[in-house]
């Protein structure tokens, strides 16, 4: 007879399932830590942003592998014209935070101060894209293959079209990033690591092989060296040699750093105020534009956006990735993973946040189930994430719908 138990424990078995989760904690942790250090040596610093998501280091590891690539690889916009148009998205929200952020890497990467002190001040083909920054920031419906001509054929003014795909990315992931921000209040928190700074004593770096030859006295002189000079007057004029090498370099090592220090001042202080200039207000117009409510719109002669006619799998991944280099693939990965990310609640709950954030950007989804259930503070940073991937997947849409009518034409 075989007796079948309720409830049957099994002690081996429950040991290894502990020490499973104990794994996957201790190789989830290593790898968020894996990644700070990574950015430590990247930029310097660990942002807000990424300290917020390390609960999820896989998602993690694409946002960061993707907003590198924007920000810093291979691409036809200059760096500095890549973190201008950063705080200029990041502005129509008003988000101080990514306009600091940006305003101090814009510095950093050779970036015009003069720039900072407001969009009237860069360049007409960067104020050329406030309009389109605008729209897709509050009202992306109202993108248009016009908006798209004007960009491309405005004379000497005028922009590529792998510099504008490239710029449109940029604004998506920014908008989309000031969600996440203001979510989160990331936007209140500051650096949360820095690499020290050398102190400015005088003091030289670490010695190598080659300091002795330099005339460097602070290197201890090789004893057999000294032993062979038998003749106490030859000791006596080696002495007074080391010892004025030593004072002459002492003092061009002052003097250097004196200077050093005042260039060093001068450029920190003229960054902290070109950064301290750099309020978002300075780099919008029109800022009563704002968000209106698609379904109760007045306007009725736009046509409503439906996933079946332009989706990212079949339409805005092959175009995207065309015209940008393997951006499409980065994209993708981030919106696969923040789909895949574990959740106590059910697959519909997440598909239901995605699909009411392309709702209230004008785009309609064959279904839009809606179960709701409460959320865990540690669940808060999942759906977050997920509002941000949809914002973002929902501006690349109307952008390269956008393009893709362009080239129709």
């Amino acid at each position: 007879m075989i007796i079948c138990a309720n409830k049957m424990e099994y002690p081996l078995r429950s040991q290894c399932q502990r020490v499973q989760k104990q794994v996957m904690v201790n190789t989830e942790k290593e790898r968020a830590s894996l990644l700070f250090m990574q950015a430590l040596a990247s930029r310097g610093s660990v942002d807000a942003v990424s300290h917020q998501m390390a609960s999820h280091p896989q998602y993690l590891e694409s946002f960061l592998r993707s907003q590198h690539y924007i920000l810093h690889m291979d691409g036809p916009l200059p760096l500095p014209c890549r973190h201008y148009i950063a705080i200029m998205a990041a502005s129509r929200h008003h988000c101080s935070y990514l306009v600091s952020l940006h305003s101090a890497d814009f510095l950093r990467v050779g970036g015009d101060p003069v720039w900072l002190q407001g969009l009237e001040a860069a360049p007409a083909r960067l104020r050329l894209l406030d309009h389109i920054n605008k729209v897709l920031a509050h009202q992306p419906w109202l993108t248009a293959c016009s908006h798209i001509q004007t960009l491309l054929k405005t004379g000497g003014q005028c922009w590529s079209l792998a510099e504008l795909v490239q710029a449109v990315v940029l604004l998506a992931h920014c908008h989309a990033l000031c969600s996440f921000v203001f979510g989160s209040a990331s936007g209140t928190v500051c650096d949360l690591a820095s690499l020290p700074k050398s102190p400015g004593t005088g003091t030289p770096p670490a010695y190598c092989s080659c300091d002795a030859a330099n005339g460097n006295a602070n290197v201890p002189v090789d004893i057999t060296r000294r032993r062979s000079l038998d003749s106490s007057t030859e000791m006596f004029f080696l002495r007074e040699r080391i010892q004025k090498s030593q004072e002459e370099r002492e003092k061009r090592e002052e003097r250097l750093l004196h200077v050093h220090t005042l260039q060093q001042t001068e450029l920190e202080e003229e960054e902290e105020a070109a950064v301290c200039l750099a309020e978002p207000a300075r780099f919008i117009s029109d800022p009563d534009f704002c968000y209106q409510d698609f379904a109760r719109r007045e306007e009725d002669h736009f046509q409503v956006f439906r996933v079946q006619d332009y989706s990212w799998e079949d339409h805005g991944f092959s175009l995207v990735n065309r015209l940008y280099s393997d951006i499409g693939h980065l994209l993708d990965d981030r919106f696969r993973s923040v789909a895949s990310l574990p959740s106590s609640h059910s697959p519909d709950l997440k598909r239901a946040i995605w699909n009411y954030i392309h709702c209230v950007l004008g785009i309609r989804p064959l279904c839009c189930p809606l179960p709701w259930a409460p959320l865990k503070p540690s669940e808060r940073i999942h759906v977050n994430l997920l509002i941000m991937e949809a914002r973002l997947q929902a501006e690349l849409l109307y952008a390269l719908r956008a393009i893709t009518q362009y080239m129709i034409a």
